[in-house]
């Protein structure tokens, strides 16, 4: 039988005469509008940026494709966020899940958080039920998954985290056009979890590496935070900072912007404290607002210590 010169197969231009604007389809989902709110929400993180942007443009041009009718496998969008704590792993998770829903691959954008205690259960049974709960909960959007590593301990045989990886792994292949997993954590803990569970790694196509910020980044992080609040540092209150971004980088669990927020409160604090002890005495405006240099260099950080073990505990 001779083929039909007038088929799609045959003459592959003909298949659909739609011309696709990208830069129309990029815009109306949204997109540059995401990613200008990450540019304004988070400092810096330029390789991290760079990816987010390869990715939604290779979702725009995957829509395009199946908008004229070149059928494909749709691309894997599990992801990898490594580094160290406070470098914005979670907010570009929303963005990333905001952008996903924009161009169609997930039905409601929102963003679940899980760790182990959220996914692994105590004893026998009861890890399947925890386990397919929050992948329930995170359908239609995404499911971050932070410190992952601690759900595989290969040095307890009657630890039950094998058994969440592997409903996991089932979802994530079953269900990949309506949900996506991001895992977190530590790079180094991360590549060792990945060479310990191959199955999983195979299924994770995005790699996405956090680093961390900079001390001018950090103290431009400052800043954006107190505007956020309506507070302002002093001249002096601004070198003082300078200096204690430079001295708590050097400091155990260091976490980024988290500990950047958490010394801007524990300055807060102190100048409540200080303007407090001026009872009786009329306060401006600017009074209220600004954070004075003693505020910051009462920190013990400025004598070489830290307040508590936890990084997820406020540090001083």
């Amino acid at each position: 039988m001779g083929s039909d010169p007038d088929s799609p197969m045959a003459n592959p231009t003909a298949a659909n005469d739609t011309a696709i604007d990208l830069q129309l389809a990029y815009e109306g989902a949204g997109i540059q509008e995401m990613l200008d709110q990450l540019d304004r929400e988070l400092i810096g993180l330029r390789p991290v940026k760079a990816r987010i942007r390869e990715i939604a443009a290779l979702l725009v041009v995957d829509r395009a494709r199946q908008q004229v009718g070149l059928e494909t496998t749709p691309p894997s969008l599990h992801m990898s966020f490594t580094g160290r704590p406070g470098t914005g792993k979670t907010t570009v998770a929303a963005r990333m899940s905001k952008i996903l829903h924009g161009l169609g691959y997930v039905r409601k954008g929102h963003v679940v958080t899980a760790t182990r205690d959220d996914l692994v259960g105590q004893y026998i049974g009861h890890t399947a039920p925890k386990t397919r709960e929050m992948l329930k909960k995170a359908m239609g959007g995404v499911l971050f998954i932070d410190e992952a590593y601690y759900l595989y301990r290969p040095e307890n045989e009657r630890d039950y985290g094998a058994e969440a990886i592997e409903i996991l792994l089932q979802v994530m292949e079953s269900n990949r056009d309506d949900l996506v997993v991001i895992f977190a954590g530590y790079k180094e803990r991360m590549d060792v979890f990945y060479q310990s569970n191959p199955g999983l790694s195979s299924r994770v196509a995005n790699h996405i590496d956090f680093p961390d910020y900079s001390a001018a980044e950090l103290l431009a992080i400052s800043q954006l935070i107190l505007a956020a609040e309506n507070y302002r540092f002093s001249e002096e209150a601004s070198v003082a900072f300078a200096d204690y971004i430079q001295r708590r980088i050097q400091l155990p669990f260091f976490a980024n912007a988290r500990s950047i927020r958490n010394a801007i409160d524990r300055s807060r604090m102190r100048q409540a404290n200080r303007l407090f002890s001026r009872m009786g005495t009329p306060l401006t405006k600017l009074d209220l607002m600004t954070i004075e240099a003693e505020d910051i260099t009462a920190s013990r950080v400025f004598a070489g210590e830290v307040e508590g073990l936890d990084p997820a505990r406020p540090l001083t």
